[in-house]
């Protein structure tokens, strides 16, 4: 009987705990599927936004194709209104950039200073700086643009950005720097993502620009 009565009273003590609470259980459990549910909205979401901001880029990639310049600036007007933070509104200002190279070069300016200043993406970022970087060398804005390469940490993209730097110093005529720089691309990190026969090519070239230069005869004032 004894026993008996223990048990009961067992029972009794897990009713009253469950009384007390039970609620807090449950309620754990309902915000845990409520959790769950949010989470795959959220996720379900975001997919929808990159599919509309997907699909809005394809446009944009046939409306530049078409050389539609009017279309192609309200399409990358709605990316950047909507979606602003998305890596099509990225790919949207890189081709809006490339596209503008020639006919309007600040323009191609413009929107790769926005990538590199606005982008979550930092292997966007890396690109955008080497491709912006060129575009300031061709307009011949060179200390610029090897400012734009002056990073810390350039990470697998060290050797690109190296033989960027050195395009720039050939192109402004510092053929020491260019060989330099060069050189690092030869051997830096990410060096196998780099064209290393062109490379040496490269200093080839201007090995031979600086021994005609050293052979050059000075000239000078014979009175």
């Amino acid at each position: 009987m004894d026993e008996y009565l223990s048990e009961k009273e067992q029972i009794e003590r897990i009713k009253q705990w469950w009384r007390e609470n039970g609620w807090f259980l449950i309620g754990g459990a309902l915000l845990a599927s409520l959790g769950y549910f949010g989470y795959n909205q959220y996720q379900a979401y975001k997919h929808r936004i990159a599919e509309d901001a997907a699909a809005i880029y394809l446009e944009l990639v046939q409306v530049v194709a078409d050389d539609d310049r009017a279309a192609a600036d309200e399409l990358l007007a709605r990316l950047e209104a909507d979606y602003s933070s998305s890596a099509y509104t990225d790919q949207a200002r890189l081709l809006i950039a490339e596209d503008n190279l020639i006919r309007d070069t600040d323009r191609s300016i413009d929107e790769l200073t926005k990538v590199v200043e606005q982008s979550r993406d930092d292997g966007m970022v890396r690109i955008a700086r080497l491709r912006l970087a060129r575009v300031l060398a061709y307009d011949e804005q060179y200390d610029r643009a090897l400012a734009t390469l002056n990073v810390p940490e350039p990470g697998q993209f060290e050797s690109r950005y190296a033989e960027v730097r050195g395009d720039i110093h050939a192109a402004a005529g510092n053929i020491e720097a260019a060989f330099d720089s060069y050189t690092d691309a030869l051997l830096g990190a990410g060096s196998g993502i780099v064209d290393t026969q062109f490379l040496q090519l490269k200093l080839n070239d201007l090995r031979q620009v600086g021994a005609a230069s050293s052979a050059a005869p000075e000239t000078g004032d014979d009175e």
